[in-house]
């Protein structure tokens, strides 16, 4: 059953609602992307999310966090969907928060929880190494090397990589999968930044004879993989509540301009064609809304039809936002292709979101094979 928003989850989303249009609308992310900025992001609104409490929300309150679930963080994320705001929130906050909860050395979450809820770090995830996200391909090897480990390999599309201040690699060694902390820094790491065209942060990530302690492990060799495959669930339900928050705000622009265009001095809002169309995409969000939290409630309680659950809400939520964009564009007409119109950065975001960790496509193949279809 779909979760209702208690009182607390309505106030958590009315803040991040509040804050983020007032301090990061989507003027914010034209400002970074006109005058090119070298990382990305602003410092200060992320230290400005820590003040909100936002990049502590997975923190434990034992390391100075809110100590709340994967629901709450899905909650600001489609606030920040409304606004598409580049910041370190999904890497740091939610992929690095989760994963050294759930699986980190006490002396790892000693040294990285503090300062993720404090936003004064940034740590990104590294696993894909091809064009498509496939996690069963990874081919980056990490072999033991004295007392630590010796790591090989490429990443592409590294959220926030090249503002990190640490990499969690997943690397293959004889036993399994890995999950490595590489420090920035590094001898033998490069780091190089990708030009995304959503105006947001990605690197291609290089590693050459990368040598890190045996203190570098998160978790076992033997969990590794089944521990890649839950923190990636985590990042697809919390990046398909970002495409629910983004699909609903470009309909309710969408929708204001079909009440306010006039065209043989009537509102285009009042033909019927145009009323069906967005008539069909308010049910397209509806059950968008369903599945996401569904499964938001799912991961966090670690249900056995988690997984599933979480290939079902990333694929709606692709489909759905892929809808809604193109719709937006459409209704606009001729001034919905032109970049002094929102609707474009929204419709590149919602193509990076898609592609993140599997798009509907892949996603219907999995949720097809956990359901042995």
């Amino acid at each position: 059953m779909t979760w209702v928003l208690d009182e607390q989850r309505r106030m958590l989303r009315d803040s991040a609602q509040t804050f983020l249009a007032e301090r990061a609308p989507v003027t914010h992310l034209r400002k970074l992307r006109d005058s090119a900025d070298a990382q990305g992001y602003s410092p200060e609104l992320w230290a400005a999310f820590a003040e909100q409490g936002y990049s502590a929300v997975l923190v434990p309150e034992a390391h100075g966090g809110l100590g709340l679930g994967v629901a709450e963080a899905g909650l600001i994320a489609e606030q920040i969907g409304h606004t598409i705001a580049p910041t370190p929130f999904f890497s740091t906050a939610v992929l690095a928060g989760w994963l050294l909860k759930a699986a980190g050395t006490e002396a790892q979450q000693k040294t990285w929880l503090p300062r993720i809820a404090a936003a004064e770090t940034t740590v990104a995830l590294a696993v894909d190494e091809r064009s498509r996200h496939r996690s069963s391909a990874i081919e980056t090897k990490a072999a033991r090397d004295g007392g630590g480990w010796k790591i090989d390999g490429k990443k592409s599309l590294v959220v926030d990589g090249h503002v990190a201040q640490a990499l969690i690699v997943a690397a293959r060694t004889d036993g399994g999968i890995a999950l490595l902390l590489v420090p920035a820094g590094t001898p033998g790491l490069k780091v190089e930044r990708t030009a995304m065209v959503d105006s947001h942060n990605a690197a291609r990530v290089t590693l050459q004879g990368v040598k890190v302690g045996a203190d570098a492990l998160i978790g076992t060799i033997e969990q590794g993989a089944a521990l890649l495959e839950q923190v990636l669930d985590v990042g697809r339900v919390v990046a398909s509540a970002e495409l629910l928050g983004l699909a609903d705000e470009v309909f309710d622009r969408t929708v204001s301009y079909l009440k306010e265009r006039k065209q043989f001095d009537r509102a285009i809002g009042e033909f019927q064609a145009l009323q069906h169309r967005a008539a069909e995409l308010f049910c397209d969000l509806e059950l968008t809304r369903a599945i996401v939290r569904q499964a938001l409630q799912a991961v966090d309680e670690d249900a056995k039809n988690a997984p599933l659950l979480a290939a079902q809400a990333k694929a709606r939520a692709c489909l759905t936002a892929n809808r809604a964009v193109q719709e937006g564009v459409q209704m606009h007409g001729g001034i919905g292709v032109t970049d002094e119109l929102d609707m474009g950065l929204f419709m590149k975001r919602a193509r990076v979101l898609q592609e993140l960790f599997g798009d509907a496509a892949t996603q219907m193949d999995r949720a097809a094979v956990m359901s042995a279809y």
